[in-house]
């Protein structure tokens, strides 16, 4: 169980992550091997969030697309699967009420952490920390030490998120092509898979 922002955390508790003498994850994230991104609108319905706090989060570095960011008027972003999951988490903990200077600091740490570890994690906060738990005995320690009042389990926002963007278009990093989603009541949809 790990601190990831920078509230006090109580008596007890781990020091915050990114601490020194802590080791990189084996598996660090490569956005640049992503081979499918998101342009904005999508990645708005699949976080269930507006264009405008999307535009806000990018423009203000608290979400920034990993893919291609935009450079003036008339390009448009590209969000990796991990930027629109890291987007649902973000407008979870604004929900619930966290501040934004530790919605900052949990957002790099889930940047931080590898494809593997991330979808195994678990986020609780009481509000003022984010805490990291990767186990069930992790959650139940935070929670007996009164630290958590809620939690995010990121593997089940993955899988949300996964569900959503399957309806949903998609764009190939390296060709641009288009990647029609699966949307079961979309027969022009359908028409295009065909074709294609």
């Amino acid at each position: 169980m790990r601190s990831t922002g920078d509230g006090m955390a109580a008596e007890g508790s781990p020091p915050p992550t990114g601490s020194p003498g802590r080791a990189p994850e084996a598996d660090a994230p490569d956005q640049a091997s992503d081979p499918v991104g998101y342009r904005g609108p999508t990645a708005c319905s699949a976080a269930g969030i507006t264009y405008r706090q999307l535009d806000y989060w990018a423009r203000t570095g608290l979400v920034e697309p990993s893919i291609r960011p935009a450079y003036g008027s008339g390009s448009q972003r590209l969000y990796s699967f991990r930027d629109v999951v890291v987007l649902k988490i973000v407008k979870r903990l604004l929900d619930t009420g966290v501040s934004l200077q530790n919605i900052r600091t949990a957002v790099q740490h889930l940047r931080s952490r590898g494809l593997t570890h991330l979808a195994q994690m678990t986020l609780m906060s009481d509000g003022a920390t984010v805490y990291e738990c990767s186990s069930p005995d992790e959650v139940v320690n935070l929670l007996q030490g009164g630290q958590g009042v809620f939690g995010i389990a990121v593997g089940v926002v993955w899988k949300d998120v996964e569900g959503a963007l399957s309806e949903l278009h998609g764009e190939h990093v390296d060709t641009g092509e288009t990647i029609v989603g699966d949307h079961p009541g979309d027969e022009l949809a359908r028409r295009r898979n065909r074709v294609g």
